[in-house]
């Protein structure tokens, strides 16, 4: 059995965090990978693991994990059966956990009881006795209510405009969010690498592509149709998706795995979560 369920989280959450998750895998070995996205804090309820970064490094993942945002596909191995309860953190999450500047964290994991403090680690062990899902969740929730700092005005602005800018444009242009935010090309940059984890541009390719990939998942449509002008052509097309998803479109299609297709099931949640939320 291998199955994902989602909570979505209480309205006065929703700003900063996406939805939270349990997945749970009852195999001996879980081998795959997951796309690129947003930070997320992770507890291993059952099961031992590793992620596997772009850059060769094995990382073995702590029992209550703060994965940082990731650039690309991240594979990851698991001696089973699993069981994790998990959170996206969305970049203004990011700053109330005072979490420090994204970029230093992006394509690595940390221990939560290290970096935040033994609350973590005692979340962990609460999670475990609990068998209602529902309850779970909700003395998550309670939880995260717990560690949040107050965020300034300027860091609400300028995530506003950042997801709007990322989640509307079809091929987000620099020059758009300069002239949404009024700052400078190197301020824009420090601020997206502090609450994002890279900068502008870099941004903009991994939701342009993964945008594409939900689309590639859900309709039988050319790749042209797709993509529109945001390519060069279709080799250009077809590396941006395996960068940032670890499937070709084909792959995507026919031969996604079942982490990436339930994943991308986020998407449908009729709740309330954060519009960037659905595309990564």
């Amino acid at each position: 059995m291998v199955a994902l369920s989602y909570f979505v989280p209480p309205a006065e959450l929703a700003e900063y965090f996406g939805a939270m998750y349990l997945f749970t895998a009852d195999r001996p070995n879980v081998s795959d990978h997951t796309r690129a996205d947003f930070a997320q804090i992770r507890f291993m309820l059952t099961g031992v693991g590793s992620y596997h970064f772009s850059d060769g490094r094995t990382v073995a993942t702590p029992e209550a994990c703060l994965l940082g945002p990731t650039s690309m596909a991240t594979h990851f191995d698991v001696a089973g059966p699993m069981q994790v309860v998990g959170v996206t953190v969305l970049p203004l999450g990011w700053a109330a956990l005072r979490a420090g500047d994204a970029d230093s964290a992006a394509d690595d994991a940390f221990d939560l009881s290290v970096r935040f403090g033994p609350a973590w680690r005692d979340l962990l062990l609460l999670l475990r006795t609990i068998e209602d899902p529902g309850k779970g969740a909700d003395a998550f929730w309670t939880f995260m209510r717990t560690q949040l700092h107050p965020v300034s005005e300027s860091e609400r602005r300028f995530v506003a405009e950042t997801d709007r800018w990322l989640a509307d444009e079809q091929s987000p242009r620099v020059e758009a969010l300069q002239e949404a935010t009024g700052l400078s090309a190197r301020q824009l940059a420090r601020w997206c690498n502090r609450l994002y984890g890279a900068p502008p541009k870099y941004l903009a390719r991994k939701y342009r592509a993964l945008r594409c990939a939900q689309v590639l998942a859900r309709e039988e449509l050319d790749w042209s149709e797709v993509s529109g002008d945001a390519f060069y052509d279709q080799s250009h097309f077809i590396r941006e998706i395996k960068h940032f998803t670890g499937l070709t479109p084909t792959e995507l299609r026919e031969r996604a795995s079942i982490v990436i297709r339930l994943s991308m099931d986020r998407a449908d949640l009729k709740d309330e979560i954060a519009k960037l939320s659905r595309i990564s």
